[in-house]
């Protein structure tokens, strides 16, 4: 089982996570920008992360065997910060480098208007920019929010297949299927989807234009949902192809409209002896 999670927040996970994922078929994957659960203070603050998501995080993953792409944005909780807010200024420069394979998360949080607006400034950023976008809805009035979201892609003009709606579940699925917008499941112990909750909609909906996620993160999170989620699918009956494409070939054509996906294996892990003396210095676990 060759995996590919399109998303997923590995700057919050070990590399204990990293060794685990390539053992469960785990290649590559897309972290998405998204609040770090302490408040920024500055648009600096993002930039540092941003450059983290192109530099540290893609080295420290190809060291175990996984390649790692990122979406960036002001993601909707930061929106209503106006400390945070200028950010929006420097998105198009980092829009334009090799790793940035779609803009995200973008969307709702709470429904403000403030979130609105970044949500529409930066829809427009990735249809300028040709890049897929990944929309988060949001947690709670989640039917109201996804249909709005569905309202602000017709508005802005972005061809539907370069806009992924993400945290879906049996109630807001069915408001996506027919939009021509890519559907996205979070498969997350506790909240949002299980394994065997996905496989129903699979088996209402099909595997078309599906994306399965782990969204681990710093919460109670498991970074090998996908994984588990596949071998759900294989014990009601699908097929190793129909996995395949959930949880290989979706996420590689949604993302790969970017032009920037790299998908040649970096190797297999390497041993922990291979950190010694090296230029870059790990910063912990």
């Amino acid at each position: 089982m060759r995996i590919f999670d399109p998303h997923i927040h590995m700057t919050s996970r070990t590399t204990d996570d990293y060794r685990a994922m390539r053992t469960a078929g785990v290649r590559a994957l897309v972290e998405p920008a998204f609040w770090l659960g302490q408040p920024r203070t500055s648009p600096g603050s993002f930039r540092d992360y941003f450059d983290g998501l192109l530099g540290w995080e893609p080295y420290r993953a190809s060291r175990y065997g996984i390649r790692h792409h990122c979406a960036l944005a002001l993601n909707p909780k930061e929106a209503n910060d106006p400390r945070c807010v200028p950010v929006l200024d420097d998105l198009p420069g980092y829009l334009l480098k090799d790793g940035v394979v779609a803009v995200g998360e973008i969307g709702f949080d709470s429904m403000t208007p403030a979130e609105e607006h970044a949500f529409t400034v930066q829809l427009a950023l990735a249809r300028e920019h040709g890049l897929p976008a990944l929309v988060h809805t949001p947690h709670r009035d989640k039917a109201v929010g996804t249909a709005r979201s569905l309202e602000i892609v017709r508005a802005d003009g972005i061809d539907p297949g370069m806009v992924a709606i993400d945290h879906l579940n049996e109630v807001t699925a069915p408001l996506v299927a027919d939009s021509g917008c890519w559907m996205g499941f979070s498969v997350y112990p506790d909240t949002k989807m299980d394994p065997d909750r996905m496989v129903e909609i699979l088996a209402s909906h099909g595997t078309h234009r599906v994306l399965v996620n782990s969204a681990a993160d710093w919460g109670h999170s498991d970074p090998l949902r996908t994984h588990a989620t596949g071998l759900a699918m294989l014990a009601a009956g699908f097929t190793e192809d129909d996995v395949d494409q959930v949880l290989w070939r979706n996420p590689v054509e949604f993302y790969g409209q970017s032009g920037r996906l790299v998908l040649d294996d970096p190797g297999s892990p390497l041993p922990e002896s291979v950190f010694a003396g090296n230029s870059i210095r790990r910063g912990g676990s």
